[in-house]
């Protein structure tokens, strides 16, 4: 078990967990859960961790359909901050205690603020990182926006 699935549990959140064999060649690890699992790619989403106004420890999250790129201008707007880039993969590991690749927005060490693309308030049920490569969490928006206390945003183009 994961922090992420731990939290969804003690929570008592209604909830799915997919494993699939993880291909370490993957060139896109979101597109590549969508696929193994037979999801249609608008409801997994990834989890990228973004650094604000040039303060590398600074961050905030972004979750997104992974078949999407995050807009930085939009998503500095949704987090109230001038700019926003990347955040350094070392940290984000650090910060929130999973491995870039598998890094869930739920259960990570450091509560930060996160923001959930727009159009999963349209789903039923999306699917993000369970908190390692290879495991995904099916669960509804709403479940999740408040396991994680996101806030909805536009942060794609």
């Amino acid at each position: 078990m994961t922090p992420a699935i731990n939290l969804a549990k003690k929570k008592k959140i209604v909830h799915t967990v997919h494993q699939y064999k993880h291909d370490p060649n993957a060139a896109s690890y979101g597109l590549e859960a969508a696929e193994a699992l037979g999801q249609d790619p608008s409801t997994v989403f990834k989890t990228l961790l973004f650094c604000l106004n040039g303060e590398a420890k600074n961050l905030a999250v972004a979750i997104i359909p992974v078949e999407m790129k995050l807009n930085l201008k939009a998503a500095a707007k949704a987090a109230g901050a001038k700019k926003a880039e990347m955040a350094d993969p070392d940290i984000a590991q650090k910060t929130t205690g999973y491995v870039v690749g598998g890094i869930s927005p739920i259960g990570q060490k450091k509560a930060l603020p996160t923001f959930i693309h727009q159009s999963a308030q349209s789903l039923s049920v999306m699917c993000v990182s369970a908190g390692k490569r290879g495991l995904e969490i099916e669960l509804a928006p709403q479940d999740l926006a408040q396991l994680t206390r996101a806030n909805f945003a536009v942060l794609c183009q």
